[in-house]
């Protein structure tokens, strides 16, 4: 039997004078090139100064985070271990800590029944996730249902959605490699339907059919005091309508039963969703894509705008991240890789797909963030848009979509994608 050591954590990306102010190590005595060692019982134990989490996480956070450490852990193996696929044999770890550690360092997956590259998958990404290779995943950059009343999404209610996005999220944590990344594009929900908003209707002055005037209407009341807002309606010469909307602010004829709408900002929700899975939030981008003039119905009715950008949500697994400027042009990083704001046209023609992105869009965020030959997950892959992009720039990927049509649809666009890139090789 001879002592070894195993790595559970990796070096944070961030400068370590940086992350020297995280606290809990700032007693130990760090050199940045070589790794701090202690006991897998001591490191899973201490929690002194550590950052705390809730109940319902603290099994995988406490393996996933490691500040700016690498630990390893010194564990005993003979030479019967030498295959073991983390260098050790698992079972003999005390009870406890295979308890901790199953999750992350023995899935319950053969390699057998994993997902292959390369190819479009059918199903829910709920069930399909779990069978992807544990830490195989360089990127996974996905757009989801918006909750906006696509029919893709009708049956969907906004508890629905939340725990859809959730779950998704959390099973991204196992299949990320360490240093890798989730890349979630999404927008805030611009017609949120909020049962306890007041229902109040706005007073569009400029685009009214009555010129009567709500001091019009209390005059005509203090004139006629026994007047209902049928008689003031035939004294004014405007509708009943107009009188309750101008005394009350509302619709009788059904108005103000309906339920009000608000904006709902998103972001902070996906933020929980992927802190509680264990990922760290590492960068943020916004998309500015075509003005949709003829789907916002209300930028002539309020002050409110239209829709013209979406956000792309960057969170890191931690591990050792790979920093790479020639994946990128001096000119790529001064126009868009080192920019917050992306901006590019929307797909003009959703003929096929109700919802498309742009090539553009996967294609920055690959070239970004992996090299030649990495995974590249998209598990909401709808017409295959990020697939296409991956096979484009010498990436493998994987893609799950849940309806059967798109899926179809997915594998003839990415077909004709490799084909026409063979043909550029020949000539």
């Amino acid at each position: 039997m001879t002592q070894d050591f195993v790595s559970l954590g990796m070096i944070s990306p961030y400068p370590l004078d940086y992350s020297l102010d995280m606290g809990w190590h700032e007693d130990i005595n760090l050199n940045p090139t070589r790794p701090i060692q202690m006991s897998i019982e001591e490191w899973m134990g201490n929690t002194e100064g550590r950052p705390t989490v809730g109940e319902s996480d603290q099994n995988s956070r406490d393996v996933a985070w490691t500040g700016v450490l690498q630990l390893e852990v010194p564990v005993m193996k003979s030479k019967a271990t030498k295959s073991a696929p983390f260098g050790f044999t698992f079972e003999r770890l005390p009870q406890h800590l295979q308890e901790r550690l199953a999750s992350i360092l023995k899935p319950n997956l053969s390699l057998g029944d994993c997902l292959a590259p390369n190819e479009v998958y059918l199903g829910d990404a709920r069930e399909l996730l779990q069978r992807i290779e544990p830490n195989s995943i360089d990127l996974s950059v996905w757009s989801p249902p918006y909750f906006v009343g696509k029919e893709y999404e009708s049956d969907l209610t906004f508890e629905d959605w939340q725990s859809l996005l959730q779950i998704v999220i959390k099973l991204h944590f196992p299949i990320i490699k360490p240093g890798g990344f989730l890349v979630v594009n999404i927008a805030d929900i611009l017609c949120f339907k909020d049962l306890s908003m007041p229902k109040v209707q706005a007073e569009a002055v400029s685009s009214r059919r009555s010129s009567i005037t709500r001091d019009d209407v209390l005059r005509a009341m203090a004139r006629r005091k026994s007047y209902n807002r049928y008689q003031l309606a035939k004294l004014l010469g405007c509708s009943e309508q107009t009188i309750d909307r101008r005394l009350n602010g509302n619709n009788i004829r059904g108005g103000k039963y309906e339920t009000q709408r608000r904006v709902k900002i998103v972001g902070g929700l996906v933020e929980e969703w992927a802190l509680s899975a264990g990922f760290y939030p590492y960068d943020r981008r916004v998309w500015v894509k075509d003005a949709c003039w003829e789907n916002s119905r209300w930028h002539s009715l309020s002050y409110r705008s239209v829709d013209e950008f979406e956000y792309l949500y960057f969170f890191w697994k931690p591990g050792i991240t790979k920093f790479d400027r020639s994946r990128l042009s001096r000119n790529e990083w001064k126009e868009w890789g080192s920019r917050g704001v992306w901006a590019f046209p929307s797909v003009r023609t959703n003929d096929d797909h109700e919802a498309k992105f742009p090539m553009e869009l996967p294609r920055r965020t690959i070239r970004l963030l992996t090299d030649p030959g990495d995974i590249v997950l998209d598990c909401f892959l709808g017409s295959g848009t990020t697939a296409m992009a991956a096979v484009q720039e010498n990436r493998h990927f994987i893609g799950i979509e849940i309806e059967k049509k798109y899926v179809a649809l997915a594998r003839r666009r990415i077909a004709a994608s490799t084909k026409s890139i063979s043909r550029v090789h020949r000539s």
